[in-house]
């Protein structure tokens, strides 16, 4: 059991870095404060920074985590880790859901019960000119979690502003 605890914030990790560097470009340009804000009903102040060499805007409401990322993409190698993170997740007994809208992926993650500490996952990510955007939503509760049809029209602006 604590194996499988200790896997999911990993897989989430994966999923969610397998891309490369992404130089100068900054992810809070790809969605504005007020575009977020009005998806999610609530003000969310957002923060640039970055994990490694992945670009990153994040905030948090009072029922979840958003993380907007922007790296160049791997291609191949990308996609191959994405679908092994999702295999991985139904392996441990999360329900995984993939949709998919020409360049646009979606995909939520409702983990098992013995692992919904780790949140109820919603992401939908674009590739677009040799980059990956993301935006990520992490719900605390089951019934926070972001639907995929409400997290798709803000991947669409993204890849709208992508590099």
């Amino acid at each position: 059991m604590r194996a499988i605890q200790r896997c999911l914030p990993a897989v989430i990790v994966l999923l969610a870095a397998s891309v490369s560097g992404a130089g100068t470009e900054d992810a809070c340009s790809l969605l504005s404060p007020a575009e977020v804000t009005a998806a999610f009903g609530a003000k969310v102040p957002l923060k640039g920074g970055s994990m490694g060499t992945v670009k990153v805007c994040s905030g948090n409401t009072a029922t979840a985590t958003i993380l907007i990322r922007l790296a160049k993409s791997k291609g191949k190698a990308s996609a191959d880790a994405a679908a092994a993170g999702i295999q991985m997740m139904k392996d441990l007994g999360a329900q995984v859901e993939v949709k998919t809208f020409g360049p646009i992926t979606c995909s939520t993650i409702t983990p098992p019960k013995n692992m919904e500490q780790y949140g109820f996952n919603t992401t939908c990510s674009v590739v677009k000119g040799g980059f990956v955007g993301a935006i990520e939503v992490t719900a605390k509760a089951k019934k926070d979690q972001v639907p995929i049809e409400k997290l798709r029209p803000l991947a669409e602006k993204m890849s709208a502003r992508m590099p």
